[in-house]
C-alpha cells in the first residue's frame, strides 16, 4: 500500500468543492468502524474521525476557480435532478492502494446518484472529474500513511470480514468544501439537496 497524503493535486492549502454523501447520525456504522480502527489499530494508519465518514462521488472544482453565480447554478440544475432516496450497506473490510475502507452495495443507487449530479455539473459548465464509469463506492475508515505490505493488511482485516453490513440510510447529497488538516479530511456543507 501507499502513502495516501502523496496522491497528485492535493497540498495543505488546496480547497475544492466535492459532492459527497456524509452520515453524522448513522450509529451503527460510527459504532461498527471504531471497533475496527480499533482492532487495526497496530497497523498505524490514519484513522477518520467518526464526523468524517463519507462517500465521494466527484470533485467539482477548486473553490477559487468557480464563482458564487456558477454555484448557485450548479445546485438549481442538480435540484432538478436529483434523484430516490435510498439504503445502502457498509460491508465490512476491503482496502485499496492507500486506505482501508468499507465497500458498498448496491452500487446502483449511487451510479444514478452520480450520473444526475454529473449531468448538472456538465450543464453548469462544471463537469466532474471522473465518470460513473469509474465509480467504485466506498466509505473509508483509515488511510495509509506510508508504503506497507498487503499482505500484512489482508491478513489484519481477515476477522473483521466476517462482522454484519450495516445499514445505511441516504436521503441527502451535500455539496461541501474540502480541504485537509492534520492528516484529516474536513469539509463544511455548502448545499445539502434533499433526495426525493
Amino acid at each position: 500500500m501507499v502513502n495516501h497524503r502523496e496522491r497528485p493535486g492535493w497540498t495543505d492549502t488546496t480547497r475544492a468543492y466535492y459532492w459527497m454523501l456524509t452520515f453524522p447520525d448513522a450509529q451503527a456504522l460510527i459504532s461498527q468502524a471504531r471497533y475496527c480502527q480499533r482492532e487495526l489499530r497496530h497497523l498505524g494508519f490514519d484513522e477518520i474521525d467518526e464526523d468524517g465518514f463519507h462517500l465521494t462521488l466527484g470533485r467539482i472544482g477548486l473553490i477559487h476557480q468557480i464563482s458564487p453565480h456558477q454555484l448557485e447554478r450548479l445546485v438549481a440544475n442538480a435540484l432538478e435532478r436529483t434523484t430516490l432516496a435510498f439504503t445502502l450497506q457498509a460491508i465490512p473490510l476491503a482496502a485499496s492502494r492507500g486506505a482501508i475502507r468499507y465497500s458498498i452495495a448496491p452500487w446502483d443507487p449511487v451510479l444514478r446518484l452520480h450520473t444526475a449530479l454529473a449531468a448538472a455539473d456538465t450543464d453548469s459548465g462544471l463537469p466532474l472529474d471522473k465518470p460513473t464509469t469509474g465509480m467504485r463506492p466506498h466509505v473509508g475508515i483509515a488511510y495509509c500513511n506510508r508504503s506497507v505490505p498487503a499482505h500484512e493488511v489482508r491478513a489484519a482485516m481477515l476477522p473483521l470480514r466476517d462482522l454484519d453490513p450495516v445499514d445505511l440510510d441516504v436521503h441527502h447529497v451535500e455539496l461541501v468544501e474540502l480541504w485537509r488538516e492534520h492528516r484529516a479530511y474536513r469539509w463544511q456543507a455548502v448545499h445539502s439537496l434533499a433526495l426525493r
